[in-house]
């Protein structure tokens, strides 16, 4: 009788519960988690739980903010980002190739790779610069016509206002480079062969995991079929129902938010996990596969400064009591030009924030359009990295027709 006991014993430590080794496996995936994600993201998301905690007129912006950019952002930015990405993946494009292929051509591709959602093609036009394989005039060109992350926004949301940006970019870049080439020459700044120089190249944003992809498209696709019929202006209450008194739309919205805010804590900007980046050599599955892990990490990361735009905008509304509107409103003449001031600042967060308070009815077109102009994107950091001179050079050309464009507008239609 003791020895079944004993045996019996052994046996329930030698197989631990379910539970048990669910409990495990959450604690093992929480460590690794919060070890990643380091203490400036952890504390974001911990400031951002005590203010919803603290305070109740926080927490309904708080839950209207999150649902808001998921349904009305995030949904339209990864499905845009997603077409980009798989044609660019399947169609194998080869943008430097390209470059140094059509030599008297280079102005105009590289605005043309500017213009394109994201900062992909400017890192390319710079890397070929540094190579010593285009002018600088193109590097120009490209940072003129570039808006970045940006341009996902205005995509999703204002699609005509969108292309309207792009395109004033590209012809704006195109006449910034061949005006910059007439003056300093072709050979301005441009590197020689001989001169010793790294090459780096500006690491995508991406999302490995592929369960916390799953999880993240499962609340995703539902969220885009909601965020047209709100595009749509469809009541979806009446369609969905709610849960515990919440419209279904805002739950879905809540919790693909935190998800997007969870996976902006795990983007990788190093190799991934299989120890390699998918590129011209890779097979069609292998590259479609790293173009999802982009979608992920790129939207993730618009997302967390879309939410941080609304709340900005909406708690300072809030707890100043102060229209925001109607102090811009006040300051007209000064929004645009302190709208292309932050559009200098090297990344697409800034940005985004303009392109959110644009769309929010905060800033006026023209400053969203000085903006887009004078802002370089992603770009700006590995041309500040191998060629500072050049990237500030071009940085400060960039302002003057973006000055030119959005006073022009600014007085001639607002």
């Amino acid at each position: 009788m003791a020895n079944n006991l004993s045996e019996n014993s052994i046996g329930q430590k030698a197989h631990p519960s379910p539970i048990g080794i669910a409990i495990t496996r959450l604690t093992e995936v929480t460590v690794r988690w919060t070890s990643k994600v380091g203490p400036i993201k952890l504390g974001l998301l911990i400031g951002l739980l005590a203010l919803a905690g603290g305070w109740p007129e926080a927490r309904a912006v708080m839950v209207q903010s999150l649902a808001d950019a998921f349904l009305q952002v995030t949904v339209f930015v990864a499905l845009t980002l997603a077409i980009f990405y798989v044609l660019q993946a399947v169609f194998k494009v080869d943008a430097e190739a390209l470059l140094a292929r059509y030599a008297l051509w280079q102005v105009p591709i590289a605005a043309l790779l500017g213009m394109l959602p994201g900062c992909g093609g400017a890192v390319m036009v710079i890397t070929q610069y540094i190579r010593g394989g285009i002018s600088f005039g193109a590097v120009v060109a490209v940072l003129t016509a570039t808006m970045g992350d940006a341009a996902f926004l205005l995509l999703a949301q204002a699609p005509l206002a969108g292309l309207g940006i792009f395109a004033t970019g590209f012809v704006v870049g195109i006449i910034s480079g061949y005006v910059v080439d007439m003056i300093h020459g072709t050979d301005f700044l441009r590197y020689r062969d001989d001169e010793d120089r790294p090459i780096r190249s500006l690491a995508s944003r991406r999302v490995d995991s592929i369960h916390w992809r799953g999880l993240w498209w499962a609340f995703l696709l539902p969220g885009l079929f909601l965020g047209i019929l709100i595009a749509f202006q469809v009541d979806t209450q009446a369609l969905t129902g709610t849960v515990a008194d919440v419209d279904v739309a805002v739950w879905v919205g809540v919790i693909g938010a935190i998800i997007s805010l969870l996976l902006w804590c795990m983007i990788s900007t190093d190799e991934p996990q299989d120890g390699k980046l998918a590129d011209q050599t890779s097979t069609d599955k292998e590259r479609v596969a790293d173009a999802l892990a982009r979608v992920a990490g790129d939207t993730c990361f618009v997302t967390v400064w879309v939410i941080f735009a609304y709340l900005i905008y909406e708690l300072g509304v809030l707890f100043s009591g102060v229209d925001l509107q109607a102090v811009f409103s006040v300051w007209g003449p000064l929004v645009p030009l302190i709208a292309i001031v932050v559009g200098f600042i090297p990344g697409c967060g800034p940005q985004v924030i303009v392109a959110a308070m644009y769309l929010n009815g905060a800033v006026p077109f023209s400053a969203e359009l000085g903006n887009a102009i004078s802002n370089d994107g992603d770009a700006l950091f590995p041309a500040i990295a191998m060629a500072p001179k050049a990237a500030l050079i071009a940085t400060l050309y960039s302002a003057v027709p973006a000055i030119i464009v959005a006073y022009g507008y600014y007085w001639l239609f607002e």
